[in-house]
C-alpha cells in the first residue's frame, strides 16, 4: 500500500502511549471546516453516537463532544486513557482501553465512527468490515489526517529546517526534499488509495472528501513537543533527538523571531454504511 510502510510496525504504534505529554502538547487540533463536514454530511449533532478510533490525547474528542454528540473512545495507550478521562471527566465520554480490532462493541449501535489521524494504523479491510457491523443502517465513517506541510505552499521553515537534516539526520530529509513538511506522510493525500479501501469493503455507499488547507502558528516551544510526537522521531537515539530538537529550536528563536507559520492540509474522507 502506498506509503505505509512505516505503518505496518506495530512497535511504532505502540510508542505513542510513551510520549503522552509530548503528543498533548505538540500536535495542534482540526480546522472548524472538519466539523462542518461532518454536521453536513455525518450526522454529527445533539446525541449522535459516536465511536472515535485512536482519539490519542483528545485533539477531535473535544469538538466532537462540543457538537453534543456522545462519544466512546476507543484508545490503546493507557496514558491517554488516563489523560482523556481527567480531560473530559464532566462530558459525555466512554473511553475503552485496547484496539479498535479486538475490544468488546455492540453491532449497529453507533450513528458515527471517527478516527482523526489514526485509522492508518488499522488494516482496512478488517477495519472497514468492523466499522461497517458497528454502524446503524446510515451511519456514517469519516476518516481525517493531516498533513504536516503543503507542496503548493511556500514554507521557509521547512526549507531551513531541511539542511540540518540532511546533515545530521538524513533519513528524516526525505519528506521535506518532496516538498512536504516535517512529520508529513503521503498517506494523508493519496485520495484514490483511501477512496478505494472504503469502496472496497462494498459496505458504503459514495464516498466524500475534501482536502482543507490552514495555517497555524508555532513557537519555538510548540516545535520542541511537536517533533518528537513523531513515530519516525520517537525511535531516533535519545541524544541524536535531542540534538536535532535543540537544533531546530534554536533556529526558530534566531531565524524566525521565535514563532513561525505552518501551512498544512487535512484530508476527510466519509461515506454513509448501506
Amino acid at each position: 500500500m502506498t506509503g505505509q510502510s512505516e505503518f505496518d510496525d506495530d512497535r511504532r504504534r505502540e510508542l505513542f502511549g510513551r510520549h503522552v505529554a509530548a503528543y498533548r502538547d505538540g500536535r495542534p487540533g482540526y480546522p472548524p471546516e472538519v466539523f462542518n463536514h461532518l454536521r453536513a454530511n455525518c450526522g454529527l449533532g445533539p446525541g449522535c453516537r459516536t465511536l472515535e478510533i485512536g482519539p490519542g490525547a483528545g485533539q477531535a474528542t473535544g469538538p466532537l463532544l462540543d457538537a453534543g454528540a456522545d462519544v466512546v473512545a476507543v484508545e490503546l495507550g493507557n496514558g491517554f486513557v488516563s489523560m482523556l478521562r481527567t480531560r473530559f471527566d464532566d462530558r459525555r465520554l466512554e473511553v475503552v482501553t485496547g484496539e479498535f480490532e479486538a475490544v468488546h462493541l455492540e453491532p449497529d449501535s453507533f450513528d458515527l465512527i471517527a478516527a482523526a489521524t489514526s485509522f492508518h494504523w488499522i488494516p482496512a479491510g478488517p477495519g472497514m468490515r468492523r466499522a461497517a457491523d458497528l454502524l446503524v443502517s446510515g451511519g456514517s465513517i469519516a476518516l481525517w489526517w493531516t498533513h504536516f506541510g503543503d507542496p503548493d505552499r511556500s514554507d521557509p521553515f521547512r526549507d531551513a529546517v531541511q539542511p540540518i537534516l540532511e546533515d545530521r539526520a538524513p533519513s528524516l530529509s526525505d519528506s521535506l526534499s518532496r516538498g512536504a513538511g516535517i512529520g508529513a506522510h503521503p498517506y494523508a493525500l493519496d485520495a484514490g488509495e483511501r477512496i478505494s479501501e472504503i469502496d472496497g469493503s462494498d459496505r458504503f455507499g459514495p464516498v466524500e472528501h475534501a482536502f482543507v488547507p490552514w495555517t497555524t502558528t508555532q513557537t519555538s516551544d510548540d516545535i520542541r513537543h511537536f517533533l518528537v510526537s513523531f513515530s519516525s522521531w520517537m525511535v531516533l537515539d535519545p541524544a541524536l533527538r535531542e540534538d536535532l530538537v535543540g537544533a531546530i529550536a534554536a533556529m526558530v528563536d534566531t531565524d524566525f523571531g521565535g514563532a513561525v507559520e505552518r501551512p498544512f492540509i487535512t484530508a476527510i474522507y466519509s461515506a454513509r454504511r448501506l
